[in-house]
């Protein structure tokens, strides 16, 4: 009976431990699924991203440090108890009937008071900043979220292509090894039947050996990209990453619209030099008007409780209260407050030129950006032109070496210029997608709402 109640017992504190066991336990982003698109690699980093997550807990961090400020506003309510023994009453002089001075002491041993005493602000040049920074403080840390939301959009899309490019790549390569795998077969059955000499089939080896070593080189590359795609989203390394795509729907989203006209307002870099204008303008305002006074009413309630025997202290309760106003003035801070807005308005002067300066590399951005897609999307199209005409030519090619028409060695070159041909294309193509990320991003059109 005793073990069952021991069990018991230790059941009993395991379900009460529980909860704060699981509560002390990190928090692990949930597994993606199977196969991630691009829209589905921004939603989860978008939910998980360590950087995101810092930026919304920043926002919270910040609502409290408002709430703290405004808390000024409110009543501010305290209870103060005191107790004390006299060991030796203290002494008063008093005239005695001759009128002379003379020191007797008066009160009781034990005394005691319970007081209750608030104060609300009526007007405070703190409590008055705190009241003007509320909004911009809040909208620059939301605005920072929107920020790291676009630098986490930009650099996932990025990484996604560029292992899309990688996996393109090995395909081509896999595909190149196939077909100089059957020309090293064609070319040693030629020189074993005495057609040709060893030289066809060396030079088969060798381009697939090399090819071969290319495709390792891809193979690898691959892995570290997909562990940087993996960072990003926020991802465990532990966790596989398979990605999904349509290949004619990106070539569908490689177009833009290159004739949109740059707006800088819409760029979350200059929006936030406005909030902290707005922020600036405060402090300005609490420098300039800090020679106002301070005015707060205030109100007290006092118990005076007094014995000279501990026992009978509390019997008898004297309560006093009172209320007013209280009124501070500064009337010289040794030029304090003058040199203080004076610093403000060379720091108001410097966002200036801070906004100037962001306009300007906003535009020089936008340029770039714009230059390197039109530069990436003429190389796209020229590409696709030349992968069709490659995989004509090999294919005559091959056909004539078949018949003894052509060497092997324009059998090399039409499949290097094939493979060429197939590698700068998506090259080109994932180039372009990466580029109009860049482009959208300096337009400030950059879609993040996933």
């Amino acid at each position: 009976m005793k073990q069952t109640k021991r069990a018991l017992r230790l059941l009993l504190g395991l379900f009460m431990l529980a909860p704060a066991w699981l509560q002390a336990q990190p928090t692990s982003p949930p597994p993606p699924p199977s196969a991630l698109t691009l829209e589905q690699c921004l939603q989860y980093a978008l939910q998980n991203q360590p950087v995101l997550r810092q930026a919304r807990l920043d926002e919270e961090t910040n609502e409290a440090t408002i709430r703290i400020g405004l808390a000024g506003w409110l009543p501010q309510v305290g209870l103060n108890a005191t107790g004390q023994h006299y060991f030796q009453l203290p002494y008063t002089v008093f005239p005695n009937a001759e009128g002379v001075n003379v020191p007797r002491q008066i009160g009781l041993r034990n005394t005691s008071t319970v007081g209750l005493a608030a104060t609300q602000a009526l007007y405070n040049n703190d409590v008055r900043l705190a009241l003007r920074t509320a909004r911009p403080s809040r909208q620059f840390y939301q605005q920072n979220t929107v920020g790291v939301r676009i630098d986490v959009v930009t650099d996932v899309s990025k990484a996604f292509y560029d292992v899309l490019l990688s996996q393109r790549q090995l395909d081509v390569l896999g595909e190149d090894i196939v077909r100089l795998q059957r020309s090293l077969k064609d070319a040693r059955a030629r020189y074993e039947a005495g057609i040709v000499d060893k030289t066809d089939y060396k030079q088969a080896e060798i381009l697939l050996n090399n090819s071969v070593a290319a495709r390792k080189q891809a193979q690898e590359a691959i892995k570290a990209k997909s562990a940087y795609l993996r960072e990003l989203m926020g991802l465990s390394g532990q966790q596989p990453l398979t990605l999904q795509y349509d290949t004619l729907r990106l070539m569908q989203d490689a177009a833009v619209d290159t004739a949109v006209a740059l707006d800088p307002a819409n760029r979350i870099e200059l929006q936030q030099l406005q909030t902290q204008k707005a922020l600036q303008a405060a402090q300005i305002s609490y420098y300039r008007w800090g020679f106002l006074p301070s005015l707060s009413a205030f109100g007290n309630y006092n118990a005076a409780f007094l014995s000279n025997e501990i026992s009978t202290l509390y019997n008898q309760r004297l309560p006093n209260s009172y209320a007013g106003l209280q009124l501070s003035l500064p009337i010289f801070q040794g030029l304090r407050r003058l040199q203080n807005l004076r610093r403000e308005r060379l720091t108001d002067q410097r966002l200036d030129q801070d906004i100037l300066a962001t306009r300007n590399r906003i535009n020089t951005e936008f340029e770039q950006a714009l230059a390197s897609y039109k530069g990436y999307y003429a190389d796209y199209l020229i590409g696709q032109r030349n992968l069709a005409l490659s995989k004509e030519v090999y294919s005559v090619v091959d056909l004539q070496y078949r018949e003894g028409i052509k060497t092997y060695l324009d059998v090399i070159v039409a499949q290097t210029t094939l493979r060429t041909a197939q590698l700068n294309y998506y090259s080109a193509l994932f180039q372009v997608l990466s580029s109009k990320v860049d482009l959208l991003r300096a337009q400030g059109n950059l879609p993040t709402g996933f």
